[in-house]
């Protein structure tokens, strides 16, 4: 078994192109008898030395494309009330056999809808007052 750092390497750095390619390993023959290993590159067919292959190609610089600001920002799921604004703890959220409601926009919901107009249930129960009779 060959150990992984001795693993021949199947891509390279290519001087005359520029760019990271694949690299095409052939047989070099004497007759019917293997003598050793030609390296090429497949785009242009360049022919690598046994000392270009030992030292390992330097990375090409990436683009800086994206930014800091660029990048999500981490949010925790956790964080505040685990309810949010679901229909399903508003108040005008009604539920009854045929369809989930919503009566303050008059249209269907469903209940893990979200809604910027969200009124608390718990908020309409402190403002209960008691029934008259």
């Amino acid at each position: 078994m060959t150990a992984e750092g001795n693993k021949p390497r199947s891509e390279g750095w290519c001087p005359t192109c520029r760019r990271s390619v694949l690299l095409i390993r052939q047989a070099r023959l004497e007759g019917f008898r293997k003598i050793g290993e030609d390296v090429k590159c497949a785009s242009c067919g360049r022919l690598f030395t046994p000392h270009e292959l030992t030292v390992p190609p330097a990375d090409p610089p990436r683009p800086a494309i994206f930014t800091d600001a660029d990048r999500p920002r981490h949010s925790n799921p956790f964080a505040g009330d685990e309810r949010g604004h679901l229909c399903r703890y508003c108040r005008h959220y009604v539920v009854n056999p045929f369809r989930q409601w919503c009566g303050w926009h008059r249209r269907d919901v469903d209940a893990t809808d979200t809604c910027p107009d969200f009124h608390s249930k718990a908020d309409a129960e402190s403002e209960k007052r008691e029934p008259l009779l």
